[in-house]
């Protein structure tokens, strides 16, 4: 946004992305990300969770500014449907913030007011994929955006400036490759592989949560240890030699029988077992959407270190979401692992004024 516009960049916006596991924060002044942040807010245990992550940010925000939302916490278990996790969030918003100066993100059909949102459940579940995959196609034109959190990767294609979803809702996703169910910290190895190899023998697995990804992350130095805001599932220690034990665990051995090396090359193991697993995801959105193959691989998220390998293994260019987007020096980094958040901020900012 240029100097001299509208009195728009004078708006201070919010962006909220209010999911099962974490809620995000963005910060939009002037037209660009200022502050963005990621907070634990375990929404199976209830809304309480939720207030209680909204009461340690609201130092951060002020009171007359203009707040965005979007969602993914309507599919927790929470809630016993995801039409009551909907109606349930939409009225903690209203609780929380009021009606005035409120916007939910509706993906395909934009921004709506908050009562207008009662009725538009289809298009506001899930839809942050949208609003960043959005963002990205108004910069980049053409690519493959891939946000991997915590628990899930969302790929989406675009093209021209227009994305090529061919799956909105998460079931429909789910078939399309569009939303693969594994992420950077809070995947169960289980659900990752059935085998492991375990010196030359492929090893079935413990069928039990006796490790997740961020062991892996730890085990191979890719994990910032401030985006593994859960207990680890042993809730012993976040070391190394945690992480190779509750590895240990999940093929019924302990840490000393193997070398540091060998439990380090399976964590390198489950790691690429992973990435496999979101390359096929990748491959079919791409093949269907007929991308280019020059097109860069658009990433966002945590787990942007398995993605930088994704762009190799399809030998893309790689494009980092926090470079496309408006964002100051110091809110890069934390924008694009908030990105939903920081993504319906600036497409507040950014929409055309009656």
């Amino acid at each position: 946004m240029k100097a001299g516009t509208a009195g728009e960049e004078k708006e201070t916006i919010i962006g909220w992305d209010i999911g099962g596991a974490h809620l995000k924060m963005a910060r939009a002044e002037h037209g660009q990300i200022t502050l963005a942040t990621t907070l634990k807010a375990s929404m199976w245990l209830g809304l309480d969770q939720v207030r209680e992550a909204l009461n340690r940010l609201r130092p951060l925000f002020q009171s007359n500014a203009t707040h965005v939302f979007t969602m993914t916490g309507e599919l927790s278990d929470g809630f016993p449907s995801r039409e009551d996790g909907i109606r349930g969030i939409l009225d903690f918003i209203d609780t929380e913030f009021g009606r005035d100066n409120v916007r939910i993100y509706a993906g395909r059909a934009g921004f709506v007011d908050l009562s207008h949102a009662y009725d538009l459940g289809p298009d506001i579940a899930s839809a942050n994929w949208h609003a960043t995959a959005e963002l990205s196609a108004r910069t980049e034109t053409d690519g493959l955006f891939v946000d991997m959190g915590s628990t899930t990767t969302d790929i989406i294609a675009f093209q021209n400036g227009k994305l090529r979803n061919a799956g909105y809702s998460d079931a429909e996703r789910l078939l399309t490759g569009e939303l693969v169910y594994t992420g950077f910290t809070r995947s169960a190895l289980i659900g990752i592989a059935e085998r492991v190899p375990v010196r030359g023998t492929m090893t079935p697995l413990m069928n039990e949560y006796f490790a997740n990804t961020a062991d892996l992350g730890r085990i191979l130095g890719t994990l910032d240890e401030a985006d593994d805001h859960y207990p680890a599932a042993d809730r012993r220690a976040k070391s190394l030699a945690g992480s190779i034990g509750r590895l240990a665990r999940m093929v019924g051995r302990d840490s000393t029988d193997l070398d540091e090396s060998e439990w380090i090359d399976i964590a390198r193991w489950f790691s690429e077992h992973q990435l496999r697993m979101i390359y096929n995801g990748a491959f079919m959105v791409a093949g269907n959407a007929r991308l280019n193959p020059a097109a860069p691989i658009v990433g966002a998220g945590i787990g942007r270190p398995q993605i930088m390998k994704l762009a190799r293994r399809l030998e893309r260019p790689y494009v980092d979401f926090g470079s496309l987007i408006a964002s100051s020096q110091e809110a890069r980094d934390h924008a694009s692992k908030a990105a939903p958040a920081a993504a319906v901020a600036l497409l507040w900012s950014k929409r055309e004024k009656p």
